[in-house]
């Protein structure tokens, strides 16, 4: 026992908790992402349900067998008849305007890869390494303005879009209605209609 506290104490080769918490760290949050990813995975799965789409479509987009597909159906059919998703660009609530910062955000991103100031926010929300709080969110609008004020007029379609989302969460929404889908859900469908929009007035391809 003596030995073991020696072995365990201040040798160079010794790994201390805190070496440990901080490997343990990354590990966390790749495996969180993870789950993150297919708990979200699932409800989309609902959400292509409800717009009609054939399991066999669903199951090629998404990679899974028709079977895993059904089995998710069947059980989004068994919780009751569902409330139609709305998926159009204008809507207030704090998901869906998330949704649309990040999808601003994100095209920046990507037009700009390496220099833009958002580029390593968006990748780390992509990844699951961050989430969307308030000062994430906050964050995350700080970057985009600045991306903005420096490529100016080459972005002005992304400004029209960020002004449009930046005064909709600076007052936010009275609407008592709660939509239907999970926060998660809405942010990730408000993601691609930004981007969609966003692409196809530029004439680029609207498929990430």
């Amino acid at each position: 026992m003596a030995g073991e506290r020696k072995h365990s104490g201040s040798s160079g080769t010794a790994l201390t908790e805190e070496q440990a918490a901080h490997m343990l760290a990354g590990m966390n949050e790749v495996i969180r992402a993870g789950e993150e990813m297919r708990r979200l995975r699932t409800e989309m799965i609902k959400v292509f349900a409800d717009l009609g789409w054939t399991q066999e479509r669903i199951a090629r987009l998404t990679g899974m067998s028709q079977p895993a597909v059904s089995k998710q159906v069947i059980k989004h059919r068994d919780a009751g008849p569902p409330r139609p998703m709305d998926v159009s660009l204008g809507q207030s609530d704090l998901p869906w305007l998330e949704g649309r910062l990040w999808g601003v955000a994100g095209d920046i991103a990507q037009t700009y890869a390496g220099p833009a100031h958002c580029a390593a926010a968006v990748d780390a929300l992509t990844r699951g390494r961050k989430r969307f709080t308030p000062e994430n969110t906050d964050a995350l609008r700080r970057l985009v303005e600045e991306d903005l004020r420096r490529y100016g007029d080459a972005l002005a379609a992304h400004r029209a879009a960020y002004d449009e989302i930046s005064r909709a969460l600076d007052v936010p929404s009275r609407s008592t209605g709660t939509p239907p889908g999970s926060a998660s859900v809405r942010r990730a469908l408000a993601r691609h209609v930004q981007l969609d929009r966003l692409r196809g007035e530029d004439g680029r391809s609207a498929t990430p």
